[in-house]
């Protein structure tokens, strides 16, 4: 995809604020707990490399991604020793690749294990392959979910010198909710898998961000750091954060044309907005193919500390908004971040359209240059 260097939409990130939240959470945590820097999805469309190398600056031990591609990107851009897990599904026949790379994976049967190792012949190194098995309590995604598989899952293992079991982990599925009932219940039934081995993983985790600012209590290795990494409230609106974090994205563009409406003029397509007499509109440059959303057709753009209406359907390259008075073109408007005191916070945005903070990240698409301040 083309990147729009010419034109003047620019998603700003702040890593010093990624690293000083990173600084407010290790502080928080029980002291020894290792922190692995969730960098997937391209960081949550932030750039994995340049916040992979933020975060370590910061001190976090490790790094956790989704597929192997992502974990290849990291060794390949200046993390060569590095701590990385994929948390994903894997293919077995890659097995050669993950070993040679020194790359942990998550792994949900016997059955991969046994793939594997046919490909493991491929390998340039004697390498093993440093497994985490996945373990499912509840989230109903990858995993073994019983004592008996657990187990004969580790009666395999332990007698293949291709692979390490390096690490057990879950993951849940209300741990930014107001109902403890489901994460005790998920915290019981892992604490009950990881009794019933014979010997306990070097890495026992289960913490992604909700856990670590709400239930930093529970019994693990490592926390795998998200959202919280980058500012934001995993919870949305739902449980208050425990302490301050800095937000590290910043969304603005400029206003590429201005003009005056009369009395049922229509603005975009579908002609679903008639403006009254006298309206000002300016067109910004920015629209769903750039992944603003056309369901955020109901939310504001910050125009010199005021907020302003988008009018009509989101186009794909193109929205509108309506003015408080004429601006003149190239008047900066904020789309996420601040502006003249006012905040558009993409956590409270994902509620008015029933999504999460995430998605409204991991939309903004490479489209939209990204700006690094240190």
């Amino acid at each position: 995809m083309a990147v729009g260097n010419h034109r003047p939409t620019i998603e700003t990130v702040d890593l010093g604020a990624i690293k000083w939240n990173v600084q407010q959470i290790r502080q928080a945590i029980t002291p020894g707990k290792k922190i692995f820097a969730v960098v997937k999805a391209d960081a949550y469309g932030l750039g994995a490399i340049p916040v992979a190398k933020a975060a370590k600056e910061a001190g976090v031990d490790g790094f956790c991604v989704a597929v192997l591609d992502e974990a290849l990107e990291l060794r390949e851009q200046g993390m060569p020793e590095e701590f990385i897990l994929v948390m994903g599904p894997t293919e077995p026949e890659d097995a050669a690749l993950i070993a040679d790379q020194s790359i942990s994976v998550a792994v949900s049967s016997i059955e991969w294990l046994k793939e594997a190792l046919a490909y493991l012949e491929g390998r340039k190194t004697k390498k093993p392959i440093r497994v985490h098995l996945a373990t499912d309590t509840g989230m109903g995604r990858i995993g073994l979910r019983t004592v008996e598989e657990v187990q004969a899952f580790e009666g395999y293992i332990e007698n293949q010198g291709d692979f390490i079991f390096e690490g057990i982990f879950t993951h849940f599925a209300t741990a930014d909710g107001e109902d403890p009932t489901q994460v005790d219940k998920q915290l019981a039934y892992f604490q009950e898998l990881v009794g019933c081995l014979k010997k306990r993983p070097p890495i026992v985790h289960l913490a992604n961000s909700a856990i670590t600012l709400w239930h930093e209590s529970f019994q693990t290795d490592a926390i795998r750091l998200g959202i919280a990494m980058y500012g934001y409230n995993p919870s949305d609106t739902v449980l208050d954060l425990p302490f301050a974090l800095k937000p590290s994205v910043q969304l603005d563009t400029k206003i590429s044309f201005v003009k005056q409406m009369h009395e049922g003029d229509t603005i975009a397509y579908g002609a679903r907005y008639r403006a009254y007499e006298g309206e000002w509109i300016a067109t910004l440059p920015i629209g769903y193919a750039d992944g603003w959303r056309r369901d955020l057709r109901h939310q504001t753009v910050i125009v010199d500390g005021q907020r302003c209406p988008i009018r009509g359907v989101i186009c794909m390259d193109q929205c509108m908004i309506s003015l408080p008075k004429e601006y003149p073109i190239g008047t900066k408007a904020t789309l996420l971040g601040k502006n003249g005191g006012i905040v558009n916070n993409p956590s409270e945005m994902a509620v008015e359209i029933d999504t999460i903070g995430y998605e409204i990240l991991t939309g903004i698409n490479q489209r939209v240059p990204r700006k690094y301040l240190s």
